[in-house]
């Protein structure tokens, strides 16, 4: 049976559809309401980013609710880049990109009393989940593949880390690159936005030290191996490299952590 906490959560977020009546007025409020109906019917009218929405004279006709509820609606769906309105044109579907996850996170982080520590670390195991989640994937889709842009960009990363450097740019490239033989947006979406957000807390971290300069070739090292794993189709491999690229960065985090 399901639990109570369940079926409240379930019946918050779930979609008004035809099959799927609206939840009784003291479960919802009518904003709430309002924003599961327009979400439908952005369904029900397969709209796409950037199609125009009625106007707010129709929506409140056509789903019998004031002005003040759909306005209020609209506004709360553009803070989660569902709608964006413009003044003077009216509201269209948004791009519906994963922003309002890394304010969050940004938010969270500011929140930490570990002053971002802890934040960092539960990010990088969100990475480190994502990255073995998808590996029997991209090594199968890059089995045999020869990636002379990617191979530069660990080059890059090599002599960077020689020069003391950090290397975000090339970072970021790699891990997307590697992520266009999946073909899915979404997880490249979620992935861009993890890494920004994680990328921005490393900075507080002492990357400055020898002992941060020896972890952090040992992690440029490891997108090497990943890469040559993935196009000889070694599954194995790739997922020891992929601890590899993340050991040096969770003990930077757990010095960090215990300091």
């Amino acid at each position: 049976m399901l639990s109570d906490k369940f079926t409240q959560i379930v019946s918050r977020n779930v979609l008004v559809t035809p099959g799927n009546p609206q939840p009784e007025p003291e479960q919802s409020s009518r904003s709430d309401d309002t924003i599961r109906a327009i979400k439908a019917y952005m369904i029900q009218h397969q709209l796409h980013p950037g199609d125009q929405l009625p106007t707010e004279a129709t929506l409140c006709a056509q789903l019998g609710v004031s002005r003040s509820s759909v306005r209020e609606a609209l506004r709360r769906l553009e803070a989660l880049d569902i709608v964006t309105v413009q003044q003077g044109r009216g509201s269209f579907v948004g791009e519906m990109t994963l922003q309002p996850l890394m304010e969050t996170l940004f938010l969270k982080n500011a929140l930490d009393p570990s002053g971002g520590k802890r934040t960092l670390s539960d990010i990088t195991q969100t990475r480190i989940a994502l990255d073995l989640g998808v590996s029997s994937s991209i090594v199968a889709a890059m089995a045999g593949t020869s990636n002379p842009q990617l191979h530069d960009i660990v080059a890059r990363m090599l002599e960077k880390t020689a020069q003391g450097q950090l290397f975000p740019d090339e970072d970021i490239a790699f891990h997307q690159g590697l992520l266009a033989y999946l073909e899915n947006d979404l997880i490249s979406q979620l992935v861009g936005s993890i890494w920004f957000v994680h990328q921005t807390l490393f900075s507080n971290l002492d990357s400055q030290s020898a002992t941060a300069h020896d972890e952090l070739m040992e992690t440029a090292r490891s997108h090497g191996e990943m890469l040559h794993a993935a196009e000889t189709g070694d599954f194995v491999g790739y997922i020891a490299a992929v601890h590899r690229h993340y050991a040096p960065l969770q003990n930077l985090i757990s010095q960090a952590l215990g300091s």
